[in-house]
């Protein structure tokens, strides 16, 4: 099962304003986008059997460090800090039977609800900020092609700012701005059964400009997927997933700021890789649940933060689910 974008970034819209509160200057001045990183893994290449799906997505990243535009750690005070993310969302994806250009048509909506908790006693600073409404991932149009060896997916996609957004405020849950997605990607069986499966997905985002200020966040590009081994006819998925994320261009910041030396002045990256597996949770021959279970540890972060994040999702098919066509 491939976690479409079921959490936008709305959680590193609360990500960067926990660290802002550690190293204001820094953090304010390398933008994120909409963009989730780890939210697909294995099998992000296919899209599911034509039918309606109700999903449920919980993730928690937990930050380890902020690193430098070389890679160094930033120190973020005396004494213990942490940093962590919490977010749910529910998502409705419907997969028609209709083709179109040879390909099932999909659509998919995903609302976002988020939390963030920042503990660093050395600065006095213990928040919990509630659960609170982000940012609206809309896929408007999706395709999905099934060939005997292959499967491939497009997207069109957008996110609306739905979430609270004011410009230097700390409690915000959205990114203040419009976001426009392209995603493509393709997932290989490398032997007749169909049951080694090698997947990978490109997404490219560019955005408007921020509300109420000329801020613009660079267009950014975000490879997912992983290499797995499936059983159970399929039901059961179990690999390896990665993600890679680099900043295609710089930052529009409109503030005039001193030379800066920690996050700025440098289109950031980061990776990540881990455990991935999918399994059935049945009654009978009734299908009532696809479960996914990932873990991702960052390394080789540049100019923003690096942790680890957990994804834990169930995907329940309300009906349909016949064969893809």
């Amino acid at each position: 099962m491939n976690a479409k974008r079921m959490l936008d970034a709305a959680v590193f819209a609360a990500l960067i304003i926990g660290v802002s509160m550690l190293i204001p200057v820094a953090a304010s001045a390398q933008l994120n986008g909409h963009n989730l990183r780890g939210d697909f893994g294995l099998g992000s290449g296919s899209q599911a059997p034509p039918g309606v799906y109700a999903g449920m997505f919980y993730i928690n990243y937990d930050v380890d460090s902020v690193r430098n535009r070389n890679g160094d750690e930033i120190r973020i005070g005396e004494g213990d800090a942490s940093l962590t993310v919490q977010g749910i969302a529910p998502a409705l994806w419907w997969v028609s039977q209709h083709q179109l250009f040879g390909a099932n048509y999909a659509f998919l909506v995903v609302p976002s609800f988020l939390n963030t908790g920042l503990e660093a006693p050395a600065r006095g600073l213990d928040v919990d900020t509630g659960l609170s409404a982000g940012d609206l991932y809309v896929r408007p149009i999706e395709l999905g092609w099934h060939k005997p060896r292959a499967d491939f997916l497009a997207a069109v996609s957008f996110f609306a700012p739905v979430g609270k957004y004011d410009p230097g405020a700390r409690d915000n849950t959205g990114l203040g701005m419009w976001t426009f997605e392209l995603s493509g990607g393709t997932t290989v069986f490398l032997d007749e059964a169909r049951t080694w499966n090698l997947a990978t997905t490109a997404f490219w985002e560019t955005h408007s400009e921020k509300e109420d200020s000329n801020d613009k966040v660079g267009d950014l590009l975000t490879l997912e997927g992983g290499f797995g081994k499936s059983f159970v006819q399929g039901a059961i998925n179990i690999g390896v997933a990665y993600y890679a994320q680099w900043k295609l261009t710089e930052d529009e910041i409109d503030l005039a700021l001193p030379a800066i030396e920690l996050l700025t002045f440098n289109k950031h990256q980061v990776f990540g890789i881990g455990p991935d597996i999918t399994f059935p949770i049945a009654s009978g021959q009734k299908l009532i649940a696809l479960v996914n279970v990932r873990y991702e540890v960052e390394f080789g972060a540049e100019s923003t933060t690096e942790g680890n994040m957990l994804v834990l999702s169930a995907l329940f098919p309300l009906g349909g689910m016949g064969p893809a066509e």
